[in-house]
């Protein structure tokens, strides 16, 4: 391996780990305010850069009656909870069951998008509003429940939601057009302006989740949510909203990335697992809890598939997820309590 060979593989992991740092710190979020580790992460992935192909051939994204099946149920299960008796928040209920799917009917089956950036806000208003939907359906019910029984959950939706992508994309992968065809060569080393772009859009955001838990009343209730349910809600925060915000903030982060990687691979129904998979093994680098180690693990993460990749490709799963030994070894060493809630 020469120094130029060297150059690339670590511009490859950078790319790559950015990519991951996203998945994590959705992981992160999720788990931190509702305890649920959310397997399904990568499938928003995989939806998004489908439907953001789909838009490209001319064709509406069939996940678009999966969205709408989603909200009648979530509209239905509302009303016979409050025919039982339980209070609804009907504001919220009717901003992600009704407003959402609106407003992505009209982006996508009435305008038609042409342009890049209406393409990418239809493919942002078919994959957001799925988060609380799926949360509302799935795991709300379940809130009390072990973490491990929501894990099981976990899998169990993840399984689905990989049927149901196979139902509505078919087994045929796609690619998206780049959202820059630029080229520069740098000390002999080719930075495309994709690469770029991804790298500019996972900074935006780690900067905009950075200012909005800690400048933002809702971001600073989710905090609370997340350091202690109880106490939150004895302080008058509406703790059963949070779920919707942290699993729509997951779906956000989710479809961007989708976005953001189908212009530079092939992307597959089931692409999204080992993505998802891979953050995952960043999260746990932070111990899903903290932001900065999991940002640093992605990194990790990303050079180490990178350089595995170049030395044994035939191994660099196996590299990749090896990784996590260690690191709940270590864990364990320094974990002096193995209560349910921690």
């Amino acid at each position: 391996m020469d120094f130029q060979i060297a150059l690339m593989l670590v511009q490859d992991g950078v790319v790559n780990g950015a990519i991951y740092a996203l998945m994590a710190l959705a992981l992160v979020l999720v788990f931190s305010v509702t305890r649920v580790i959310f397997i399904p992460q990568g499938e928003f992935v995989a939806y998004a850069a489908l439907a953001m192909a789909a838009l490209q051939a001319g064709q509406a994204p069939p996940l678009l009656w999966m969205l709408l099946g989603l909200a009648a149920l979530v509209l239905l299960v509302e009303g016979v909870r409050q025919a039982r008796g339980a209070e609804v928040d009907w504001r919220s209920t009717l901003f992600w069951a009704a407003l959402m799917p609106a407003l992505a009917v009209l982006v996508l089956l009435v305008l038609k998008p042409q342009a890049m950036l209406l393409r990418v806000l239809g493919v942002l208003l078919l994959v957001t509003p799925m988060g609380p939907l799926l949360y509302r359906l799935v795991y709300r019910p379940l809130a009390d429940a072990t973490v491990l029984i929501l894990l099981i959950v976990s899998v169990a939706l993840h399984l689905a939601l990989v049927g149901l992508g196979l139902y509505f994309f078919g087994a045929e992968g796609s690619r998206t057009d780049a959202f820059s065809e630029a080229r520069w060569d740098l000390l002999g080393l080719t930075v495309s302006g994709q690469s770029l772009v991804i790298l500019g859009v996972t900074a935006a955001l780690v900067v905009g989740m950075f200012l909005f838990f800690e400048r933002t009343i809702v971001g600073k209730a989710l905090r609370a949510t997340a350091i202690n349910r109880v106490g939150a809600r004895l302080m008058g925060i509406p703790t059963a909203l949070s779920g919707d915000l942290s699993f729509a903030l997951a779906a956000l982060i989710g479809a961007i990335s989708g976005l953001l990687i189908a212009p530079v691979t092939t992307v597959y129904y089931d692409t999204g697992f080992l993505i998802g998979l891979k953050g995952f093994v960043a999260a746990i680098v932070g111990g899903l809890a903290s932001y900065p180690l999991a940002l640093a693990g992605a990194l990790l993460v990303g050079q180490l598939e990178s350089f595995a990749s170049f030395w044994a490709s035939a191994f660099k799963e196996v590299l990749v997820f090896t990784l996590i030994i260690p690191v709940l070894w270590w864990r364990s060493l320094h974990t002096h309590h193995v209560e349910d809630e921690e």
